[in-house]
């Protein structure tokens, strides 16, 4: 992604903005979302205020979609001939980047688009998103941006009623988002009107109702689980399942205690059944139906959720520059994520597929660097010096950094050191880290003594 100076459209003064035209998801993953995010090819003029899309040629691809898109701005005014003139360019870049085997038929062909939508809409489609789904997206932040502009509670109780059928679980999962990042760009105002509303919502709406009595199954089925604590056996997680007084809190179990809920599990429930009376055994044969409809239910959730960190993961390690991909993308990486590509390497160190393992051991590195607390760096540093007396200069000319946190670190690391027993390596390092803890704590000293 390049930033140029460009004439902005309106008052033509020089302003800075970044232009891509080529899109070749291919080559480099991130270019997608690029797209997708409305970041580039827009001009934000701080001398008049102006913001919109620039007229700008783009070519977009994607190998295993066997997707070639372009779309040629019709303000431009430009013949045919002058457009096949600068486009052709940026499709000889994508040929030329495939090996041989990957170049297809559909290169021949690019599909041509009138309008900037109409190509969004086929890049989307291909991921099955259709123009239908996007229609209900587009009504719904309009709903939302609706209920922020009124003030009254009555009115937006009749914007609520009206719009009834939109309020589902995607609603809600927008709404979220819209206020996470209101709060998190630290737009306060607009948080508390967001909080406000989503109370009203979950007061007034049949889906709302139903989410705020899931979360509080969810929470009393999780102050159970940690009330049997060490005693949590499966027979005790299916006497709690069998004492729920609704579907939601054998929901709340499910989503808890999925790990638990195994082989043995249900034969120890199948055992039950076979063993109550009859009406007994017409409530028990009704739980467990409901409890392999959720399991399945979470199963799927949780094989999707595994698919896309997958995919996540498969994207970045198409990057040129592996850790400069991660480090762009940091803030998308989740649990599920960073899980599938510890696997992932694991696999690879099975199966001697040294290239990957090596990329991926730079993504993991990466994300450890970046998730450490900021005393290991420090203490990464401290023991790097030669002795003691040389410790405690760094120390003392940067006196800021001697916190409780330091400290606690440093004793926490060498207690570990020395749990290794026997180990060499660990016994000379706990004694490193010991030694610095002691200049430490005396740098410490002095400073709180003044």
């Amino acid at each position: 992604m390049a930033q140029t100076q460009i004439a902005c459209p309106r008052c033509r003064q020089m302003i800075p903005a970044n232009v891509e035209q080529l899109f070749d998801v291919t080559a480099d993953p991130q270019a997608k979302q690029r797209l997708m995010s409305g970041q580039v090819n827009y001009a934000r003029c701080q001398f008049c205020g102006y913001q919109g899309r620039l007229a700008t040629p783009v070519v977009y691809h994607d190998n295993e979609k066997e997707l070639l898109l372009t779309f040629f701005p019709a303000e431009l005014g430009l013949p045919v001939n002058e457009q096949e003139r600068m486009i052709g360019p940026l499709i000889k870049q994508v040929m030329d980047r495939l090996p041989p085997e990957k170049r297809k038929g559909y290169l021949l062909k690019p599909q041509a688009n009138l309008t900037y939508e109409s190509m969004i809409e086929t890049i989307l489609g291909k991921d099955g998103i259709t123009p239908e789904m996007l229609k209900e997206q587009q009504d719904r932040v309009q709903f939302i941006e609706k209920l922020m502009q009124v003030t009254s509670k009555d009115v937006r109780t009749e914007l609520i009623k009206q719009n009834a059928k939109i309020i589902d679980e995607q609603f809600f999962a927008l709404f979220s988002r819209i206020a996470q990042s209101a709060m998190n760009s630290g737009q306060e105002q607009m948080a508390r009107v967001l909080i406000d509303i989503q109370t009203q919502l979950l007061e007034e709406t049949e889906y709302g109702r139903q989410l705020k009595e899931s979360v509080a199954e969810l929470e009393a089925a999780q102050h159970e689980l940690q009330d049997a604590g060490q005693g949590l056996t499966r027979e005790k997680l299916l006497d709690f399942v069998l004492a729920s007084k609704s579907d939601a809190r054998i929901r709340a179990y499910v989503s808890l205690a999925r790990g638990g809920m195994d082989y043995t599990f249900f034969q120890t429930l199948t055992e039950r059944i076979e063993e109550a009376s009859s009406d007994e055994k017409t409530r028990l044969e009704s739980i467990r139906e409901k409890l392999l409809g959720f399991v399945a239910e979470i199963d799927k959730q949780m094989e999707a959720r595994l698919k896309q960190a997958q995919d996540f993961v498969e994207a970045l390690l198409k990057a040129p520059d592996i850790e400069q991909a991660v480090s762009a993308n940091l803030d998308k990486f989740t649990q599920d994520s960073v899980e599938v590509a510890q696997q992932m390497l694991r696999q690879a160190t099975e199966k001697n597929e040294y290239e990957r393992m090596g990329k991926l051991q730079k993504m993991i590195q990466v994300l450890q660097t970046a998730s450490a607390p900021p005393e290991i760096s420090i203490i990464e540093q401290l023991i790097q010096l030669p002795d003691a007396a040389t410790v405690e200069e760094a120390l003392t000319q940067n006196p800021d950094i001697v916190t409780q946190q330091l400290l606690d670190t440093l004793t926490g690391l060498a207690t570990q050191m020395e749990s290794q027993g026997d180990n060499p390596e660990a016994k000379a390092m706990g004694d490193k880290l010991s030694e610095v803890y002691k200049v430490a704590l005396k740098v410490s000293m002095k400073k709180n003594m003044g």
